[in-house]
């Protein structure tokens, strides 16, 4: 009987301790629009997932509604929604913005920068994160790191690409500093929303096309308009997601909330780079069985668009000094880890 007791006011004083825990995190109702449709594995999938697990986590205290491109917000305007305070918060890739936020692009995708692993140590032990908040502070934005992706193919042709040559006058579309490279090398870069380029490359407004991960250009169809798909993605090594919140709403949350919010975000960026990695091969194999000829960048034209690569980004460095110390910060890790890279894993080409 008296054990019985005892386990009852066990049960108890836990069902207590949950239930002040749970009484501790604010109720939030948050729109969130997205950049990418939440079908896009990886890339798009993501938010929802942290809807839901902290939406568990959470008891129900705190809802994400998710937004497709287009339905709340502009897909590019994920930024200004949130910065305006139109909506108190949004998940896009971080470099959109960059007409405002010069350096914003250095957090979502360098050329010839840091794949996400190593990304994803600069970010919560270089640095990366601190600097992040003091850039995005004036335009009354908290961003938090909630998603990343590897490589992404460097693009897809309509014809081959071997030289310089194939790439000037090329209408091409591309997204932050890759697409500042590609005009250096002389392509007419366009940036158009993901959802546009399918009819934009089948009706010949573009020549060619980089987005993403071999597994989202499959769903949005590029193969069967362009059957050139060249890798690897020097100008995306790695791709990176965001939660923007608005800086005002963000400061009203407690401790308790924000430190969910943030935890779950954190498990994301883990969840997305693991369904990234698990699913390229089949989808490789795909493309191939659909005619399509995948294929390297070959080593010179690598070499061009590294060295346009170096000039654009000194370019930048000198006109902007919140540019030059993230970029410096991101090099100088590079190098700081470049003995560990090139001895501490199997060589790429070892079998």
């Amino acid at each position: 009987m008296h054990k019985v007791k005892y386990a009852a006011l066990g049960a108890a004083m836990v069902f207590g301790a949950v239930s002040a825990q749970a009484q501790q995190v604010d109720a939030v109702r948050w729109p969130v629009p997205m950049a990418f449709g939440s079908n896009l594995v990886a890339l798009g999938d993501a938010m929802p997932w942290v809807a839901q697990q902290i939406d568990k986590a959470s008891g129900g205290r705190i809802k994400f509604q998710i937004f497709e491109p287009g339905k709340l917000v502009p897909a590019l305007a994920v930024f200004d929604a949130v910065s305006e305070g139109k909506s108190e918060a949004g998940y896009t890739w971080m470099g959109y913005e960059v007409g405002k936020v010069p350096a914003a692009a250095l957090f979502g995708a360098v050329p010839f920068g840091m794949e996400s692993p190593e990304f994803m140590a600069w970010m919560y032990f270089g640095g990366g994160n601190e600097m992040l908040r003091e850039l995005f502070k004036p335009h009354n934005v908290y961003p938090i790191f909630c998603g990343t992706i590897g490589p992404e193919g460097a693009g897809w042709f309509r014809k081959e690409i071997n030289t310089t040559d194939d790439i000037k006058g090329l209408k091409f579309r591309a997204a932050g500093y890759g697409g500042d490279i590609y005009k250096e090398v002389g392509a007419s870069v366009t940036l158009l929303p993901g959802g546009e380029l399918f009819q934009a490359l089948e009706k010949g407004v573009l020549d060619g096309t980089e987005f993403s991960l071999p597994t989202v250009d499959e769903q949005l169809g590029f193969y069967k308009v362009a059957k050139y798909y060249y890798m690897p993605g020097w100008h995306q090594p790695s791709t990176n997601q965001y939660l923007y919140v608005n800086l005002g709403a963000w400061n009203k949350l407690n401790t308790v909330t924000q430190t969910l919010i943030e935890t779950t975000c954190t498990a994301a960026v883990t969840i997305a780079l693991a369904k990234s990695e698990a699913l390229q091969g089949k989808t490789l194999e795909k493309f191939e069985k659909e005619g399509v000829q995948v294929k390297q960048v070959n080593a010179n034209l690598l070499k061009a668009f590294q060295a346009a690569t170096k000039k654009v980004m000194a370019e930048k460095a000198a006109s902007s000094p919140e540019f030059k110390k993230i970029y410096d910060s991101q090099v100088a890790f590079m190098a700081q880890n470049e003995k560990w890279k090139s001895v501490g894993y199997l060589p790429r080409d070892f079998k």
